[in-house]
């Protein structure tokens, strides 16, 4: 068994992208973020639906149309293919624990 909230290095320079689970129909991933935010100008435009988790921490994620959600621990989405969004704030003192399911 592992767990999802451990094993985080000390330092982050980047945002931290681990695949937990990959198939031909589903992707999941664990995402740690410290203050990171999708580069400026740079959106996610991708293929397959995603069902975004905060497990622990906070994340602002925007959107194309220009709406902005908050999320906190026990927070969750779902991003349907196709809609342009990227992080624009992430809790730069605390790290922010993302479970991203990526599936058809």
């Amino acid at each position: 068994m592992k767990n999802l909230l451990q094993n985080i290095p000390d330092t982050l320079p980047e945002e931290l992208f681990e695949i937990l689970v990959s198939t031909e129909n589903i992707q999941i991933e664990r995402i740690v973020s410290r203050g990171h935010t999708t580069p400026s100008g740079a959106w996610y435009d991708q293929d397959r639906n995603e069902f975004v988790l905060v497990l622990k921490g906070a994340g602002h994620i925007e959107f194309g149309n220009g709406r902005t959600e908050s999320l906190e621990a026990g927070d969750w989405l779902e991003i349907p293919a196709r809609m342009k969004h990227r992080v624009v704030w992430t809790d730069p003192e605390n790290d922010t624990i993302w479970l991203a399911v990526h599936y058809s």
